[in-house]
C-alpha cells in the first residue's frame, strides 16, 4: 500500500493548515486511518483517526477541537484540517493506514497501523 502524505510547511501561530495523504484505490476503502506526528526528541504520538464509514472519529486531547479528520472515498484521500495551530503542534507528520474488517473501527494507537507514508514537515512559528 503506498501513502503519500503532503500539505506540510511553515505557519503562523493561530493559522491553519490542512495535510492530505493519498492512496491506491484499490485498499483505501477497506482501510481506518490516522495521522500521527513526531517532533524532534519526543516519541510519535497520535492525532486523529476515522474509521472505514466515516463517521466514527477520534482525537488527541491536545488537538481536539482544532484538527479535524475527514476521508474522501471517491477520492482516496484523508485529510487533516488543523486550525489554532500553536508551536507545540510542530512536527512531522505521518498518515497510516490498517485494514480494517468493521467499517466502524476507529482506531488511535500507532501500533494498530500497518502501513505508513513518508512524513510531511510542519513547523508552527510563535
Amino acid at each position: 500500500v503506498q501513502l503519500q502524505a503532503f500539505g506540510g510547511g511553515l505557519v503562523q501561530a493561530g493559522g491553519s493548515l490542512r495535510l492530505s495523504c493519498a492512496a491506491s484505490r484499490r485498499t483505501f476503502n477497506m482501510h481506518t486511518w490516522g495521522w500521527f506526528r513526531q517532533a524532534p526528541g519526543k516519541e510519535r504520538e497520535s492525532v486523529a483517526a476515522v474509521s472505514r464509514n466515516g463517521y466514527n472519529t477520534q482525537y488527541a486531547d491536545s488537538v481536539k477541537g482544532r484538527f479535524t479528520i475527514s476521508r474522501d472515498n471517491a477520492e482516496s484521500t484523508v485529510a487533516l484540517q488543523m486550525s489554532s495551530l500553536r508551536s507545540g503542534d510542530t512536527a512531522v507528520y505521518y498518515c497510516a493506514s490498517s485494514y480494517a474488517r468493521r467499517p466502524e473501527i476507529v482506531q488511535l494507537t500507532p501500533d494498530a497501523y500497518q502501513y505508513w507514508g513518508q512524513g510531511t514537515q510542519v513547523t508552527v512559528s510563535s
